[in-house]
């Protein structure tokens, strides 16, 4: 039986991007390889030398994350200091992500973090996520995030950013008693 009411239209969901979709798969089939790999290799050379290895893979990354942190900090101390931005922070964010990598069980994984650490690779990796990250905040839509971090960094004519705020006096406004402290 029908009303003769319109079928109801629901809004159209978004499309899923390529990387939304594929991700899980991908993961799924690291892992996979990564286990894949980890057998052949305690078949070739012995499930202790293997677990030895991951065992120096944890210490490794544990201690190259430990000093990408220091430096960072103290990058992050000395432009405070002089009043500017940290320099070098991606090299530093790429080797926290090479010992992150590190630490993972695995062997691709050890093979990638130690790619990371390469300074060259750094330098590479750092000016690509840099473009791409400026790429994507020249075509923020009005009312998007990247639109707010823009309108968000104001500098003045020698670059630094302007740290501060605005406080606005009102002719209307009047000025307001203290409150006395709540006792309880």
């Amino acid at each position: 039986m029908t009303t003769g009411a319109p079928p109801p239209t629901y809004p159209a969901r978004p499309r899923r991007s390529r990387l939304r979709s594929f991700l899980p798969l991908g993961i799924a089939a690291w892992l996979v390889l990564e286990i894949w790999l980890l057998t052949v290799v305690a078949d070739a050379i012995g499930g202790l030398a293997v677990f030895l290895l991951l065992v120096a893979g944890l210490a490794l990354g544990s201690v190259v994350i430990k000093r990408a942190g220091r430096r960072a900090f103290q990058a992050l101390n000395e432009a405070l200091q002089r009043g500017g931005t940290p320099a070098g922070g991606g090299g530093n964010g790429l080797m926290m992500l090479g010992g992150l990598l590190i630490m993972l069980p695995g062997l691709i994984s050890d093979a990638l973090g130690l790619i990371l650490l390469i300074p060259p690779v750094q330098k590479v990796l750092s000016a690509y996520a840099e473009r791409t990250f400026d790429r994507k905040l020249r075509e923020a839509t009005a009312g998007s995030f990247g639109d707010a971090y823009q309108q968000a960094r104001i500098h003045r004519p020698d670059g630094k950013v302007v740290q501060g705020e605005v406080i606005r006096d009102e002719p209307g406004d009047a000025p307001q008693e203290p409150r006395p402290p709540l006792t309880g």
